[in-house]
């Protein structure tokens, strides 16, 4: 029997027991469908989803925003008041306040202030004696700024598009993660199909050798030791055979519900020892990983963490002071068109300032200990830079000798199936013992379980190098396929 023959024998048995629907299913199939409907994708697109929005609320906090408020309110209370000459009255209030407030902001990122513009209007109304006033303000503008503090603005707009493109590039590397998965499932359901057709086989072998040796020990050409033998080898066989229809149960479970198929449906993985001959370059390997990998991002971002922790506890530790200016126009009238003439002049400015005295060393500790963890960060980034470029040339050493290996693997098989069926037929002619021939069906059940262990391998390296490199590192290859 030629080898591609019985490749394509072991690739897509026959199960052992009989359903209508059935699916026949490839590699590239099966992480295409794992990509668009596993809950790993769902996950991954949620999770860039929520990036997205939080990035756009991030780029809103830089644009102006205009804002209408308002905040009526009636008030009907008897109020002790103090009279010009000391004495105390209660007197009832009935009033109805009415109010709004139209508002414009801009934060300033550079000093993290924040200008302000706004025009209000306040309504007054006295239900006991029927009497109306208003007070308006038809523009007010102002400044408010921390001097000296922490300026969050400024560091959310380095830190927050580091997010952001680490999100992006998460996502690419969850799509070719979600692929290797797939193709880990598929090749396991590939597996156990080998395992079956294997025990299949040898269960058959084994049933024919057992009739054949007991009309052969019933004439005496062979012991009843060899006879024993052959009995025990049929037993192990239809053992090994429950077995791999109970493995092959589990592996065809695990593959339909990872991609997320309902249903009874029989899965048939449709493989192929056949494994791309492209090669990956160490240099442009590493170039595009650290383009593309979402590692390197999140290292930069845990870089300018640290560096914002160490300015806020700079900020809090020493000299604070809080500045408001506003100016603008205001009137009162009992009418609203009297309300907005001739407004008058208003301003107002404040600063607060803060500034310790005596903390006992408090401040100066919250600086060291951050400090501290920036040179640790360091520290830890610069080994994980290595420790990333080292992984990446193993990776791509692994993945260019493996289509090797699979090479090996296959001639193996073919030179270990071949010697199967030469030990076969000796022992039929009686010219080898069973010693022989349980030693060569080993050989063969081995050598082909190491091929389809060696193409496993070369898909886990293949989509392991690309959720490496965002996806980007066998691009050339993959536009001459298709």
């Amino acid at each position: 029997m030629r080898l591609k023959s019985i490749i394509a024998l072991i690739m897509v048995p026959m199960m052992a027991f009989a359903q209508t629907d059935t699916l026949k299913i490839t590699l590239a199939e099966a992480i295409a469908t794992a990509q668009r409907e596993s809950s790993d994708a769902r996950a991954a697109y949620h999770t860039l989803l929520a990036a997205e929005w939080s990035y756009k609320f991030f780029k809103a906090n830089y644009l102006p925003s205009l804002t209408l408020s308002s905040s009526p309110s009636l008030n009907r209370v008897i109020s002790k008041i103090t009279q010009p000459d000391g004495t105390s009255s209660f007197v009832e209030q009935n009033q109805l306040s009415t109010n709004a407030t139209l508002g414009f902001t801009q934060n300033i990122a550079l000093t993290g202030g924040e200008f302000f513009l706004q025009s209000s209007l306040l309504r007054q109304d006295e239900l006991g004696n029927r009497s109306t006033a208003y007070n308006s303000q038809p523009l007010t503008f102002g400044y408010r700024q921390t001097l000296f503090g922490y300026n969050s603005l400024k560091w959310e707009r380095r830190m927050e598009p580091l997010r952001y493109e680490e999100a992006k590039k998460s996502h690419e590397e969850s799509m070719e993660l979600i692929a290797s998965r797939a193709s880990s499932l598929f090749f396991s359901l590939a597996s156990a199909q080998t395992e079956l057709y294997i025990a299949e086989q040898n269960y058959a072998s084994a049933d024919t050798l057992n009739r054949y040796a007991r009309g052969r020990y019933d004439i005496g050409t062979i012991t009843e030791s060899e006879k024993l033998q052959l009995e025990l080898n049929k037993c192990t066989a239809e053992a090994s055979l429950l077995y791999a229809r109970n493995s092959l149960e589990n592996a065809m479970l695990s593959l339909r519900s990872y991609l997320a198929i309902d249903g009874d449906i029989i899965i048939k993985a449709e493989s192929s020892t056949d494994v791309p001959r492209c090669k990956a370059d160490p240099e442009e390997a590493l170039r595009l990983a650290h383009e593309h990998n979402p590692d390197l991002v999140s290292y930069e971002l845990m870089r300018q963490e640290s560096k914002s922790s160490l300015a806020s506890a700079k900020a809090n530790s020493g000299l604070k002071a809080e500045l408001y200016m506003q100016f603008g126009l205001s009137q009162t009238a009992e009418t609203l068109r009297d309300s907005y003439r001739s407004p008058q002049n208003q301003q107002y400015a404040s600063v607060g300032v803060s500034l310790p005295i005596l903390d006992w060393g408090r401040g100066k500790g919250r600086i060291k200990v951050a400090e501290s963890r920036l040179d640790l960060v360091e520290t830890q980034i610069e080994q994980a830079y290595r420790d990333f470029d080292i992984n990446i040339g193993k990776m791509v050493r692994q993945f260019n000798l493996q289509a090797q290996h699979v090479e090996v693997a296959e001639k193996r098989a073919r030179l270990a199936q071949q010697r199967y069926n030469v030990a076969r037929q000796l022992y039929i002619l009686g010219k080898s013992t069973i010693l022989d021939f349980n030693s060569a069906t080993t050989e063969k059940d081995s050598a082909h379980r190491s091929l389809l262990s060696a193409v496993q391998t070369f898909w886990s390296l293949y989509y392991g190098l690309r959720s490496m490199t965002g996806g980007k590192i066998f691009e050339n290859y993959e536009q001459t396929k298709k």
